[in-house]
């Protein structure tokens, strides 16, 4: 794996997307920001993401500061995830891209008023 906080430039935009610009990583924010927070949990997401893939994203997203892992359970060991305050400050970003979405591409679904919030979560 690549060093996680290599960027290509300077550019705001590209760094973004260096950060979370994979297929997967914003749909992870989204459902932490839902209160989602184990494994078995972001399976169940209905974008159906591999276990491995979301075992990869999980690590590199940790990597990059953007969620924090926590154990909830020493034997085995299970650990749950919640969002960093970095992670947390995508929420408006998402909050824009349903914005977008809703306007924009017919057929996709209203995000609940609670996500919406300038405060949520």
């Amino acid at each position: 794996m690549a060093d996680p906080l290599e960027f290509r430039s300077g550019c705001p935009i590209a760094t973004t997307l260096d950060l979370v610009g994979d297929r997967w990583s914003l749909v992870i924010v989204r459902d932490l920001l839902t209160g989602k927070k184990r494994f078995a949990e972001f399976l169940a997401s209905p974008e159906r993401i591999a276990t491995n893939t979301l075992a990869d994203r999980l690590r590199r997203m940790e990597a990059m500061g953007l969620v924090e892992r926590c154990r909830y359970r020493e034997r085995p060991k299970r650990y749950e995830y919640v969002l960093s305050a970095t992670g947390r400050g995508l929420l408006p970003v998402l909050q824009e891209m349903c914005r977008f979405a809703n306007r924009h591409v017919p057929g996709t679904w209203t995000p609940s008023a609670g996500f919406m919030k300038p405060t949520a979560r």
